[in-house]
């Protein structure tokens, strides 16, 4: 989906109403793959459910509203009706006049930690404030041993909290994938009603990735890192693994500086590093520059704590670019399939083992290899299974 201005005139339509939200939507991207899953779930269902978003009204970390929107009133952007809600508005009692106000068959809560857009949502229906209809909840893999790490007391105290107050008693629960199905069912139970209903991936005439036919150097090697600067990408690691390479390096790394504390640890770690091993830092790519970034590098390098889906693995293999991730995201295989490598981050030695590998690969070897990447990107992205499942979850809320 391309952000292309916003119309304000609201249509009527007879099919079932979502209303979905969210921390972050369109035209944001700094907020990372949750994003781009809303926005893929909008243009691939919005012609048979009817979508409307409650959403911030700026990005992750901006000061500033989004241009071009009208704030604290509805909008068309795209299939959707999106309302958003500028900081004075994100409390308690504006929520409920619209949650109150609208006329919905679902509540879909794009997070499971979000204190405004499912912890609010989810007191106001614990107390009958608001229309009793089904609520989806989607954790976006926070309940990853991974992401529960982080700040981990925290959040241990808030899930026994709600499981206490029954906040998400009767709730029906999507898993992204079969590693959250078990994730999902160890904090609340087997008997808990839950779809497994993959993230969507964006459409194949939506991509518009053009060829690409890199030089890639015996010797020499162009990674790129792109993802949010959190501990969870495990940037970190990514850098100390670049210890010990022979031959030219370097390293790109794109993405919001989401935790500056962190970004301080990086920056020692590449004060650290030798000579030949040189990163710079890019800033942020915005979304529709992606693949052409990405087809400017030789691998894509992601050794992450836990992915949910991870849209960016997706649009690396999409570009025609190898990827290197860690094990702990629902890409495995790769190797076998020969569009890249999914390790594991006890061992960093076969991480640096498929590093110097590329380093020393030529062009005719690495073309190969991103040809077959972006074909297997591509079938990703023609999968029919994923959107039925998808359209399975809604048509479950909508009868229960």
């Amino acid at each position: 989906m391309c952000w292309q201005g916003i119309k304000m005139t609201l249509t009527k339509r007879n099919e079932p109403l979502v209303l979905i939200a969210c921390d972050y939507y369109f035209p944001g991207y700094k907020g990372g793959g949750p994003i781009r899953t809303l926005a893929n779930l909008v243009e691939r269902l919005g012609d048979e459910f009817r979508f409307k978003i409650i959403t911030r009204d700026r990005d992750f970390g901006d000061r500033e509203s989004y241009p071009g929107i009208s704030v604290n009133s509805w909008q068309n952007v795209g299939k959707a009706e999106v309302f958003y809600s500028s900081p004075q508005n994100l409390s308690l009692l504006a929520l409920y006049r619209l949650l109150k106000a609208a006329d919905y068959d679902v509540i879909y809560l794009n997070s499971f930690f979000s204190p405004f857009f499912t912890i609010m949502p989810l007191l106001l229906r614990q107390l009958r404030l608001i229309p009793q209809v089904p609520v989806i909840v989607a954790p976006r893999g926070e309940f990853s041993c991974g992401a529960l790490a982080l700040k981990g007391l925290k959040k241990r105290i808030y899930l026994k909290f709600a499981k206490m107050l029954g906040l998400y008693r009767s709730v029906i629960w999507q898993a992204s994938s079969e590693y959250e199905e078990v994730d999902i069912h160890r904090w609340f139970g087997d008997n808990v009603s839950l779809v497994v209903a993959p993230d969507l991936p964006p459409s194949v005439n939506t991509v518009g990735v053009r060829s690409s036919c890199r030089e890639k150097t015996a010797g020499s090697l162009k990674i790129i890192f792109i993802s949010r600067i959190s501990r969870m990408k495990n940037l970190d690691g990514a850098l100390t693994m670049l210890k010990g390479l022979n031959g030219k390096v370097q390293f790109n790394i794109y993405g919001p500086l989401e935790d500056m504390d962190y970004w301080m640890k990086c920056k020692g770690v590449i004060g650290l590093l030798p000579p030949n091993i040189e990163v710079q830092y890019r800033g942020v790519a915005p979304h529709n520059q992606v693949y052409a970034v990405m087809q400017e590098h030789d691998l894509f390098f992601l050794p992450t704590l836990g992915e949910n889906f991870g849209h960016v693995i997706l649009e690396a293999l999409v570009a025609g670019c190898p990827v290197l991730i860690s094990n702990k995201t629902p890409w495995c295989g790769l190797e076998e399939k020969g569009v890249g490598w999914d390790l594991p981050l006890e061992q960093p030695e076969k991480f640096r083992t498929v590093l110097q590998k590329f380093l020393d690969m030529d062009t005719q070897t690495h073309r190969l290899l991103s040809m077959q990447a972006k074909k297997y990107g591509l079938q990703y992205l023609q999968d029919e299974k994923v959107i039925k499942q998808n359209h399975a979850l809604f048509k479950k809320a909508i009868v229960q």
